[in-house]
Formats: C-alpha cells, sequence, structure tokens
C-alpha cells in the first residue's frame, strides 16, 4: 500500500512541476456515510469527516484537474436481526477530478477515486480482516468560490467495489455486496 501511495505522489508531483497553473489547498468537511447495494438495506447513515490537501491543475481556461488525499472517516449503523452496531471505516481517497468552470464561480467535477483502509472498527473491535484494503469509486460534484482562495464543495462518491472481504462469485453476489455511498460537504483553501 505504502508503494501504491508514493507512486501516486510522485506522479502528481511530476504533474505540477510540468503544469503551467497550479494552485495547493487544504480542504476538510462533514461526511455522511453508508452502505449502499443488496443486502445492506438496512445500513442507516453515519456522520464523519474528511480532511487533506489538494491540487489544481490548470489544463485550459475553463478545466482543471484536481487531484487530492483525504483522510475520510466513512461507515454505517447497521442491524443484523436484534443486534445493532456502527461499523466505522478510515480511508486515505485519492481522488482525481476533472473540473470544468461554468462561471468564475460555479464548477462542476467529476472522476475517479481509489480509497485505502487505514482501519475498521465494529463497536469499537478493530475489524479490518473484515474489508478489503483496497476501494474504489466514482465521485461527482459541484462547488462554489467565495473569492479567489475560499469554496465550498458538495460531492458525492458512488462506490464502485465490494469493500467486504470476500469475492463476488456472479453477478447477483457482486450486487448485493457492499460498497461505500459518500456525501460530502466541505470547506477548501487555495493558497
Amino acid at each position: 500500500m505504502k508503494r501504491i501511495i508514493l507512486a501516486a505522489m510522485a506522479v502528481m508531483v511530476f504533474g505540477f512541476v510540468n503544469a503551467q497553473k497550479t494552485r495547493f489547498g487544504v480542504k476538510g468537511g462533514l461526511n455522511v456515510t453508508t452502505f449502499a447495494e443488496g443486502y445492506n438495506y438496512n445500513a442507516k447513515s453515519l456522520v464523519g469527516f474528511q480532511v487533506g490537501g489538494f491540487a489544481e491543475i490548470k489544463v485550459i481556461e475553463r478545466l482543471a484537474i484536481q487531484p487530492e488525499v483525504l483522510f475520510s472517516t466513512q461507515g454505517a449503523k447497521q442491524e443484523l436481526g436484534m443486534t445493532k452496531f456502527d461499523s466505522k471505516l478510515n480511508y486515505i481517497n485519492v481522488p482525481v477530478l476533472a473540473k470544468f468552470y461554468i462561471t468564475k464561480q460555479f464548477t462542476v467535477e467529476a472522476g475517479p477515486q481509489l480509497g485505502f483502509l487505514v482501519s475498521a472498527k465494529q463497536d469499537g473491535h478493530d475489524a479490518k480482516d473484515g474489508y478489503k484494503s483496497v476501494d474504489t469509486g466514482f465521485n461527482f460534484g459541484a462547488g462554489y468560490n467565495f473569492t479567489d482562495n475560499v469554496s465550498v464543495n458538495l460531492r458525492y462518491t458512488l462506490g464502485l467495489s465490494n469493500i467486504g472481504d470476500y469475492d463476488a462469485k456472479d453477478f447477483n453476489e457482486y450486487i448485493d455486496s457492499p460498497k461505500n455511498s459518500v456525501l460530502a460537504l466541505t470547506l477548501g483553501y487555495k493558497f
């Protein structure tokens, strides 16, 4: 996992050096997360947070590529029979977004995301062995720039991969597998 993170960081640094106009920033905010799909229909939302950094690399006047590295708390409140418990997962997420400026203030964005599981707990007990170490997702979002430096962003991350530590044997089992679902509201500051 460390090699993948180092490789991703090396690619970003190389991109920054070659970019025409790059701005760096920090962001943080609120997550509302759950497990989506199939048998996880009884999963309820769990509130968490995310914090991290990003780079906005202008490609043309209205289009930028925005790689990010975020620490994100995710998970769900679950019920199995009469038992209720919280599944709390911590990820290092690395989204790479195409960001389009509709106007100087309004932006829309979309792009893939790779997540690396840092820890997993169910009611305070270690549950990392029950989850896969890598997650994939796709992001859709919109933002508003209050100034050249301060912005707010609303983003939905649709989980694409099974996060449970088992391999789906067929399409139906894949559909029934748990996937992360994250709605995030963040405040960002560009330097």
